[in-house]
């Protein structure tokens, strides 16, 4: 594994017993092992989907000079009377 670099950390319970039952299930050999599996997947998710702030600042501008946002269930209502009158042959 090369040069290990050991940290402490603090799990909730509720953690503590996960990571307890996936070693006592067979599933890893050791809590540690646990711990980089789930850091390592992190990273995984953190690096595909991840926004960096100045990203994520466009993301937000970019909706903010879209507009007022539409009420979904009005929006929704609206469009569904109107397939209803398309689709019985009143296209108004």
């Amino acid at each position: 594994m090369g040069h290990v670099d050991k940290r402490s950390i603090t799990l909730s319970p509720e953690l503590a017993a996960s990571v307890d039952d996936a070693v006592a299930a067979g599933e890893y050999a050791s809590a540690s092992e646990v711990i980089r599996d789930a850091l390592r997947q992190w990273k995984e998710r953190r690096d595909l989907f991840g926004y960096s702030i100045e990203e994520l600042r466009a993301l937000i501008q970019e909706g903010i000079d879209s507009g007022p946002g539409i009420d979904g269930p009005s929006f929704m209502n609206d469009l569904i009377s109107k397939h209803e009158r398309t689709a019985g042959g009143d296209k108004s």
